[in-house]
């Protein structure tokens, strides 16, 4: 048992390097406890600020000044399952009172928390949320006052009550592991368990899957097996149901039976703690079937999900293909997590991506494309940016990541700080804030802010002696040790293909800014993207292996990247043949936009114009020839984030309303429920517009009760929907998919196919895209027939391969060289068909 310790004590003691950065990075010792002080600051302005106008409440709206509710301020929708009227911003916090070195107001804290919170609510919450924020909270609490108390005299009197309370809350949370899979429901009633809620069947892979760490802590501690054998049932579903043949996991499953229900694989939202928890697991518990297990997902994410930098969703059945074009800024954990597996190359890199993210847009918005624009423009204060830096400044000893640390500081004070606590940021572009400030900000991301500042010597305790929680509650390795409730699985590894299989928390030395200095040419913030999809561009051995292939790889000054194939400057045949498939693939992804995986751009016909709108991933969904023809008409109150109080004026119509408050699903519920027959939401942020902000299709939230359509328009373009409404209060407007509103009124259409106009192209029929490639290649094979005792010819190669795709860019006859450009500023590709070249542009 004792490797255990050794080798998580790695994790705490990677030895300091000497960066070969200019001096003037270097952060002096006085400015270092300056900002270590301000950061202390920080979190009692935003404690004090709930403590005095907030508490009992779960959380604080810094706006407004008041407590947040759950049952009385206005419900924000699937938002409020983190909320069960149980003070949850004080008991997610207590631990960052002992890291603040706090200890009269820890155990003050201790007292409210044990005199006013209860668990007996008839509120339905997120088990998930539940278990990381609350369980994690009191267990972390309960440790830290214990083994403090013999220590700290304010503390004496502590006698394990907060673990009595940890208890009575994890059964409480039992009920939802009762299911066929053992895979837990999603939600629970804190009262009457799964008694009384909908019918319940979908669940996230994270959801699921993070809750080891806090169940068999609260096993261990109470001498009670239950928690950890219903947590590690799961999580044994969770692995057997992974794709065999990937690896990789979905994000949305069926609880009763295990069934994928969305299979976009990722490690950001709906996986992100799922792959943290496997490695933590480990570290906590001693149980090497997680090691084997993380070790296993870990490869397969580095093969098919990692693309230098950056860290796109594949489909997890079909990995090589990209299933969206935007990466959200839960991913930001994953540095840290490679860290603490001794991983620290690829952490460099990925934190140096998200960093010119930040810079771009001063913080990370919720959600960005490949090329550095804003999905989704919210910022809710997140610490996973601020973990990654803090794990990556303790693995290089770089004070890069001190001066990281800085700016994130600056940009909270400048942007966030209002006189009652800090507010999220409702959309980076803008800045405006939002009345939100989640539980999280004072238990992680000024915790982290903090400790990135001080130095070991200034906690009350020993850091390598614990793991963080993916909610950075403390839980001590100690309870590696204290008794075991899993059982030990073998596997057989491929020793060629998982070359992780072995890796321990490296001793190696890492000199951070050799790393990150190839990072800022490509992803420098002037250009207009990274190279998402060319992950050979940051590493010369990749480089040699694609022009051994017979591909070129040159970045113009504009900023694009071109690949250039010439097939006589190949190796080999078969390596000219693999550099073919390469371009090939590269061509596809490359043709990926918002509107890929099946959706369909929606469209708007308002008198003589039609504008694109984006579609919902619930209810009935556009499609087709089929129109909807009706009268629009303002809902009130105008976000319909709760009843609409106009029903008379909305029924039988296209009701608009505003995003923001509450989910795109929850205003649609409130529409149908008056009687509109579809659903029009209009961005909150001035000046946008479907020209320079790419199209999104509304996801849901699970659920199937919503049976009316909804469309989502950018600012501009619901202006001009609201003019023509004030032009003519009786206007009509029509719905329908963009390219068939475009064919039947505007008359712009070649073939019965409209030019897109949202960056998603259409692929080609497989078999005419064959056929067609074929005959391009028939020019070329004669230079690749070889004798049957010599490797297959491309030709073979070819005749043998099941999906191809034609790529539309230059296979040029006379110097046998496809020349694929890949713009960074925009993803069109030339349509136009040659009719005198004979291999033509595709």
């Amino acid at each position: 048992m004792y490797i255990y310790y050794f080798l998580v004590s790695l994790v705490f003691t990677i030895g300091y390097v000497t960066t070969v950065e200019e001096t003037s990075l270097r952060m002096s010792k006085a400015e270092r406890l300056f900002l270590r002080e301000q950061s202390r600051r920080m979190f009692y302005h935003a404690f004090d600020a709930y403590m005095d106008n907030a508490y009992p409440a779960d959380e604080l709206m810094p706006l407004t000044c008041k407590g947040r509710w759950r049952g009385v301020t206005p419900n924000r929708g699937d938002l409020d399952d983190v909320l069960g009227n149980f003070s949850l911003t004080l008991v997610d916090s207590l631990d960052t009172l002992v890291v603040m070195g706090d200890f009269a107001e820890f155990s003050r804290a201790i007292k409210l928390v044990i005199n006013d919170v209860t668990f007996d609510h008839d509120i339905i919450v997120s088990v998930f949320e539940t278990n990381i924020r609350m369980l994690g909270g009191l267990l972390s609490a309960h440790v830290l006052a214990t083994s403090l108390k013999n220590d700290i005299l304010v503390l004496k009197w502590y006698n394990g009550e907060l673990l009595t309370m940890a208890e009575d809350l994890g059964r409480r949370l039992l009920p939802a592991f009762y299911t066929s899979t053992g895979i837990p429901h999603g939600r629970i009633n804190l009262r009457h368990g799964i008694r009384g809620l909908s019918e319940s069947r979908e669940t996230c892979t994270a959801c699921a899957g993070t809750m080891v760490l806090e169940m068999a802590a609260l096993s261990r501690l109470t001498g009670q097996p239950i928690f950890e054998q219903k947590a590690h049932k799961a999580m044994d579903r969770l692995w057997t149901i992974r794709h065999r043949s990937s690896d990789l996991m979905g994000s949305v499953l069926n609880i009763h039976n295990g069934d994928w229900i969305r299979k976009d694989s990722s490690v950001g939202a709906g996986i992100d703690s799922y792959y943290e928890y496997c490695l933590k697991a480990y570290i906590l518990l001693g149980d090497e079937k997680y090691l084997a297990r993380f070790n296993r997902h870990y490869n397969a994410v580095m093969k098919y999900i990692s693309r230098g930098p950056i860290m796109m969703a594949v489909h997890m059945h079909r990995p090589h293909l990209q299933s969206r074009n935007f990466m959200d800024a839960l991913l930001a954990f994953w540095p840290g997590l490679q860290v603490m597996l001794g991983d620290v190359r690829p952490a460099v890199e990925t934190h140096e991506m998200l960093y010119q993210v930040m810079q771009r847009h001063t913080f990370i918005p919720e959600a960005f494309t490949s090329d550095f624009q804003v999905h989704w423009g919210q910022h809710p204060l997140r610490p996973e940016f601020l973990e990654s830096t803090y794990f990556l400044h303790r693995a290089t000893g770089d004070e890069h990541y001190l001066q990281v640390g800085k700016m994130v500081l600056m940009a909270l004070q400048q942007h966030t700080r209002v006189p009652c606590g800090y507010a999220a940021v409702n959309d980076v572009r803008t800045r405006v804030q939002e009345d939100r400030m989640d539980s999280f900000v004072l238990a992680e991301t000024f915790k982290y802010l903090y400790m990135l500042f001080g130095e070991d010597k200034d906690l009350p305790f020993k850091l390598e002696e614990y793991v963080l929680t993916t909610e950075a509650h403390f839980l001590p390795l100690s309870l590696a040790t204290d008794g075991r409730n899993a059982s030990y699985l073998k596997f057989n590894f491929d020793e060629d293909e998982d070359k992780y299989r072995k890796i321990c928390p490296s001793m190696s030395s890492v000199v951070a800014g050799d790393l990150r200095e190839p990072m800022r040419q490509i992803l420098d913030s002037t250009a207009a993207r990274p190279a998402a999809r060319l992950r050979p561009l940051n590493d010369p051995r990749q480089v040699d292996a694609l022009s051994q292939m017979g591909i070129s790889v040159l970045t113009l000054p504009d900023g694009r990247v071109q690949l250039l194939y010439t097939t006589n400057t190949a190796i080999s045949p078969r390596d000219a043949a693999e550099g073919l498939t390469f371009m090939r693939e590269m061509s596809k992804w490359n043709t990926l936009g918002d509107m890929e995986n099946g959706v369909v751009a929606a469209g708007i016909k308002i008198n003589d114009k039609i504008l694109p709108a984006g579609p919902g991933q619930f209810g009935k969904i556009i499609s087709g020839s089929v129109r909807y023809v009706g009268k629009p008409a303002f809902a009130s109150p105008i976000d319909a984030c709760e009843d609409i109080t106009n029903g008379d004026e909305v029924t039988g119509k296209f009701a608009i309303v505003t995003r923001g408050q509450c989910t795109f699903a929850q205003k649609a519920r409130y529409l149908q429920k008056v009687g509109a027959t579809l659903a029009i939401i209009l961005d909150n942020v001035k000046s946008t517009t479907f020209e320079s902000s790419a199209l999104f299709a509304m996801s849901g939230d699970g659920k199937d009760d919503i049976e009316i359509p909804t469309i989502f328009l950018y600012a501009r373009e619901g202006l001009q929907l609201s003019q023509a409404l004030s032009e003519n209060p009786d206007l009509s407007v029509t719905i329908g998919v963009l390219n068939s509103l475009k064919q039947e009124y505007e008359n712009q259409c070649d073939n019965e196919s409209c030019e897109p106009v949202t960056n998603a192209k259409i692929e080609p029929d497989d078999k005419e895209s064959l056929n067609h490639l074929r005959k391009v290649l028939s020019k070329l094979v004669v230079q690749f027939e070889l004798s049957a005792n010599e490797e297959p010819s491309i030709k073979a190669y070819i005749d043998s391969s099941q999906d191809f795709y034609v790529p539309r860019d230059k296979l040029v006859n006379g110097e046998t060289s496809c020349d694929l450009n890949f713009s960074t500023a925009s993803k069109d590709v030339k349509e136009e068909i040659s009719e005198n070249n004979e291999f033509g542009d595709f």
